[in-house]
Formats: C-alpha cells, structure tokens, sequence
C-alpha cells in the first residue's frame, strides 16, 4: 500500500497540504528562502509560480532497474529547478523553461494516466520546487482511485521542513549527492551550502524510508535510492561521498555511481567540464565506493587493481 494512503484515510493528508502550501506565501520551499509570494503570481530562483509547470510525462525505461520493472517508471517532469547546473542534460527543462503550467487538476490525472499505463510508480522528477503543488494534486488523485508509490526524484537540494512534511506520503527518495565541495557545487549549480544541506537531507530521507526495499519481482516499493554523477578532474567530490554514505547513511544504501556525463550547455565555459568522463575516472570512483563498504551499486563493476 503506498504511504500516503495511511495519511489520507485518516484525514491528515490535508494538513500537509495546507502546511506545505504555506510555504508559498513568504517562498520557503526550498533551502534558497526567496521570500516571495508565489500563490501572488511572484518568482523566485525556481522560476515558478503557484502552478506547477510540466515538461512530459509517460512511461520511463531509462531509469534504474528496481523502478523500471516491466511496465516502466512513470514519470513527470517538472519543468524548472532550483539549481542552476552549468552542465545540465536537461537543461531545456531545468533551465530554459520548456514546458507549460498546469492545474492540480491537470496534474491528478497525468498521474492517473500512469497508473492506467501500468507503471510502477509515480516518479516526481525535479519535485523540490513543486511540493505544495504535488500534495494538491495527490489529494485529488488518491479520490479518483491512485494507488502507486511515490518517487521523489530530487537534486538533493532539499529544505529539512519540505521533507517533514512529506514524511508518510513518499515512498521512494531519489536524491543525487552531487558534490562534496561547498567552493565547486556554487560554481556549477549557483547554490550555497550544498553540501551540508544535501547531507541533512538524504539523512532526513533515510530516517522516513530506510534502505530501499523491493518486492518479489525486484520492483522498488520503499526505500532511499541514491545518484551520484562522477565528474571528471574529481570535480564531484566522489570519495567523500561515498565515505559518508557509508559511515552516516547506511553500507547497506543503494547506490547508482553515474558514468553518462558529457559535456553539454554551458559546460563548455568551464576547461574542466569541457569533455567526456574518461573510464579510468568512471573506474576508480567505483573502486572508491567499494573500498568505503558500499556493496550495492547499481550495477557490478570490475575494480581497478594495482600494483603493490
């Protein structure tokens, strides 16, 4: 049963969603605090109003096997972030703005359209900026008959006080862990504090959900589930990341160690950006994260072995 059903039998689903949609009135959604009105039509660093904007959304293949299963992941992707990552492969969504506003309404009934498809969940990508949003389409769409999981798919850039008030209602945290160094994620992603608040936050996470957990035909149904984009020159910071997944989450996390990066919008600009993930690079933070415990990756990797 997915979490939220608990919460919205007992009629406390709607407290959430008024708490949450406070956050708007004076922005606090996000760790930025823009301090905006956006139930007035106002915006902040996220670029959003009161509305949701939606780029797509369907059934998702790409996504890690637990998600996908045979029905796909089904997927919604908002349109906006709250990051400004220099070398984003979304960036038509995250930071052009492709995509157009909807209603709670609109909203429910993508997601009862996924479900009708077969997903195996309700996979929020680049929610953090929307969740008042969400929680008012949830409620809505858990009336007309929703049922899934909910995948919360994030930067990792995430307000503890948001995530609170999401504990009970997702099922599935997706953050990405996307550097170590405060000086490196404001130069790449426009933000502050990355580090220490993206830590807060998979720690908040991890405490609601735990480890991942699957069921018998290997489908995510609860559970923290952790990205980690390596970045060539060492830029995201992969060995301390690990270490602390280790020691302060758990060893026995899931962890999807990421190889895909390529230089693509503004990457260019930055000499270190400016090209491809060697695999050498891709190896060793694989070899990393066995060395700090980390045994369930994603994936099974060789390991890099030198000499004595």
């Amino acid at each position: 049963m997915a979490a939220y059903l608990e919460l919205y039998y007992s009629g406390k689903l709607v407290e959430r969603l008024e708490a949450a949609r406070a956050l708007l009135q004076n922005c606090e959604v996000c760790p930025r605090h823009c301090g905006i009105n956006r139930l007035a039509g106002e915006t902040g660093k996220c670029r959003t109003t009161g509305l949701a904007a939606v780029s797509s959304y369907g059934p998702h293949f790409g996504e890690e096997a637990p998600l996908v299963g045979r029905h796909g992941s089904g997927t919604i992707f908002f349109t906006n972030c709250n990051l400004r990552c220099l070398f984003c492969q979304n960036y038509p969504i995250s930071q052009l703005g492709d995509g157009a506003e909807v209603s709670r309404e609109k909203l429910a009934e993508m997601m009862l359209s996924l479900q009708a498809k077969g997903c195996h969940n309700i996979n929020l990508v680049s929610p953090t900026h929307v969740v008042p949003q969400i929680l008012g389409a949830l409620g809505i769409a858990v009336d007309l008959g929703l049922r899934l999981p909910l995948l919360y798919n994030s930067g990792g850039y995430d307000s503890i006080e948001t995530l609170k008030i999401l504990d009970g209602i997702v099922d599935i945290y997706m953050p990405d862990m996307k550097y170590s160094d405060e000086k490196i994620a404001e130069e790449l992603s426009g933000i502050e504090n990355y580090p220490l608040l993206n830590h807060a936050a998979v720690k908040e996470m991890h405490r609601q959900v735990g480890d991942l957990q699957v069921n018998e035909d290997g489908i995510a149904i609860r559970g923290l589930l952790i990205r980690h984009l390596v970045l060539p020159h060492g830029l995201a910071g992969t060995k301390e990341t690990v270490h602390f997944i280790a020691e302060e989450i758990s060893r026995n996390s899931y962890v999807n160690i990421m190889d895909q990066y390529h230089p693509c919008y503004k990457a260019f600009q930055i000499p270190q950006l400016a090209r491809p993930l060697s695999q050498r690079e891709f190896l060793e933070a694989i070899e990393l994260a066995y060395k700090a415990g980390l045994t369930r990756l994603d994936k099974v990797y060789p390991v890099i072995t030198r000499a004595a």
